[in-house]
């Protein structure tokens, strides 16, 4: 049964959400029957980095409001980090454009890394505090799931996935995604946002079973 996930690397609650959803997944036990395929989409298309900003910088010229809420605003979000398991720091966390690392993500894939890359990709962008719009770290985290430097690199200056990555951003218009993550099943349930474990749990329960259902001769072998 195939779940596609549409989310953003800069976004806590993608990150949050896919632990969530990881947690649930792995504790059933038709999981190998499970196909996930990780979706672009881009919160801040526009955004492109600028030495020495800040995601408090960020947060505060686009909602209007003064660095000090913007700190306050991110609190709820590490608390809620910390609950899933993932470790987010908004003190060292860089914004950055995050069309090259949704690339990278669909290269990965070719590979048979990109539940790997995704993973790395949000580490490094919330936990480690790195540039993920500069190609060399790009590069050096694809090396860190198993994947060649030059594949790699030569995958991001050719743009070779960058069709791919707008194909994605024009699926999730016409489907009507206004927000990630977001979560859908066998195209026929969706659900929305960082959701808990047991919601998860439920949907993959529901969604399996009627999957199976119609289709015996390859879930009973």
């Amino acid at each position: 049964m195939l779940i596609e996930i549409w989310s953003d690397i800069m976004c806590p609650f993608c990150y949050i959400g896919k632990h969530q959803f990881d947690k649930a997944l792995n504790a059933l036990p038709f999981k190998e029957d499970i196909e996930v395929q990780y979706k672009s989409y881009q919160l801040n298309p526009e955004y492109t980095h600028v030495e020495g900003d800040s995601t408090y910088g960020f947060l505060s010229r686009s909602k209007g409001i003064s660095m000090e809420q913007a700190k306050d605003m991110t609190n709820h979000v590490v608390q809620m980090g910390k609950q899933a398991g993932v470790d987010i720091n908004f003190d060292t966390n860089i914004p950055a454009n995050t069309f090259k690392s949704h690339e990278l993500i669909h290269f990965a894939a070719s590979k048979g890394k990109a539940k790997e890359m995704k993973e790395r990709l949000f580490e490094a962008h919330f936990t480690e505090g790195l540039n993920i719009e500069k190609q060399e770290v790009l590069v050096q985290l694809a090396t860190e799931v198993g994947l060649l430097a030059e594949e790699a690199k030569e995958a991001l200056q050719t743009d070779r996935y960058a069709t791919a990555v707008r194909q994605d951003l024009h699926e999730a218009i016409q489907i009507g995604i206004r927000g990630v993550p977001f979560f859908l099943f066998d195209r026929k349930y969706a659900v929305s946002g960082a959701q808990g474990v047991e919601a998860f749990t439920e949907v993959l329960e529901k969604s399996f079973q009627e999957w199976k259902d119609n289709k015996p001769e390859i879930t009973n072998n």
